[in-house]
């Protein structure tokens, strides 16, 4: 296959999802759970894949689906809850492509104050009365992943949130689990659905506290499962949730990387999927595990990502990039979200067909 005929999309699997695949195919009432990774701006060039899935399939089943979100997942899975998704995923992709913050003399990046207010009041604005709707659709139940401070990381403070941190690294670094010393999973999940045992995943494997996700909460849930420490505040309490400063998701469950129950459709920006954000450069924690068993992840393939601009996936460093560009930003921004056009569209083309060796283990 030439590189102009290469397939963009590339689908790895778990060996007990492989397996259904061959046994059964893949049928949208199949699905169980849909996780959706924290990772900023490399999320919208999933925004072709979320509209075809929501737009499109899942709606030619009826079972229950629960949708987990970490970050910018946590946005993307809240607004797949909306009775218009396909709007609502065009919005959060010219929101999040658009933004833009004066900069103070001297200053190559924004405030954590200007993102952490202007993303609040984004948040008020693009909800606004259709909160409910988005806590009692009819199908979807939705989980919003943040993390909560402990110890020295309980409130936000200059010197001694650095200093936690970096604590929290090396803690990460020698376990896991002692992470959960210093940063606790919090999950907020709709109606119905609240409880260690109710929820699309067990929570053995770290510390975690699982409350109702309600219309007092909601936009601060949403709030602080965006806010990436030193680029915004903590938000620093959260209606019905214990004291503490609440931070991004992603801290403790970067990828989700988490143990699932049925059969998990991941539209995810890569193969890998990272426990947490502080095991990035930990390679040996990129492995799958049996976590991932009945996991179907879809990606794009390295060598399609090579030839969008810069040769990578929109991130968090083009806003320094291009922090006096703006207009660069966004017009590299809106061609690789274009081109992502390809994965939506191999996507539906493989469910035609579904061809099983097309399945990569994961």
């Amino acid at each position: 296959m030439t590189q102009s005929t290469r397939r963009a999309l590339r689908i790895y699997a778990g060996p007990k999802a492989r397996a259904h695949i061959r046994a059964n195919g893949l049928l949208p009432d199949h699905i169980n759970v849909i996780p959706g990774a924290a990772g900023g701006p490399k999320g919208l060039i999933l925004g072709p894949i979320d509209r075809f899935l929501f737009g499109d399939w899942l709606p030619r089943s009826n079972q229950p689906i629960h949708l987990v979100g970490a970050s910018i997942g946590a946005w993307r899975m809240a607004t797949a809850c909306l009775s218009s998704p396909l709007d609502g995923f065009i919005r959060l992709e010219r929101d999040y492509v658009h933004q833009d913050y004066a900069l103070e003399p001297g200053r190559k990046r924004p405030t954590a104050r200007q993102v952490s207010d202007s993303f609040r009041e984004n948040l008020q604005s693009f909800y606004a009365d259709r909160i409910a709707e988005v806590l009692h659709h009819s199908r979807y139940r939705l989980h919003v992943l943040c993390s909560r401070g402990k110890h020295i990381l309980h409130h936000e403070h200059s010197v001694l949130t650095p200093l936690g941190y970096a604590i929290a690294y090396l803690s990460n670094a020698c376990s896991r689990r002692w992470l959960g010393l210093w940063l606790e999973r919090t999950v907020f999940s709709s109606p119905g659905v609240t409880g260690l045992n109710k929820g699309p995943f067990t929570t053995e494997d770290f510390p975690s506290l699982m409350l109702p996700l309600t219309e007092h909460n909601f936009l601060q849930a949403i709030q602080a499962s965006c806010s990436i420490p030193f680029a915004l505040h903590a938000v620093p309490a959260i209606s019905g949730a214990p004291a503490g400063a609440y931070w991004d998701g992603g801290i403790t469950d970067y990828h989700l990387h988490l143990s699932y129950k049925g059969l998990v459709l991941y539209p995810h920006f890569q193969r890998a999927v990272i426990p947490g954000w502080l095991d990035k450069q930990l390679r040996f924690r990129h492995r799958p595990t049996t976590f991932l068993d009945n996991t179907v992840v879809l990606a794009p393939d390295p060598l399609w990502v090579e030839r969008l601009p810069n040769q990578k996936l929109p991130d968090r460093t083009d806003f320094l990039t291009y922090s006096n560009d703006l207009n660069s930003r966004i017009r590299n921004w809106k061609i690789a979200i274009a081109e992502s056009q390809r994965l939506a569209d191999e996507l539906n083309e493989w469910l035609i067909r579904l061809d099983p060796d097309l399945v990569e283990p994961l």
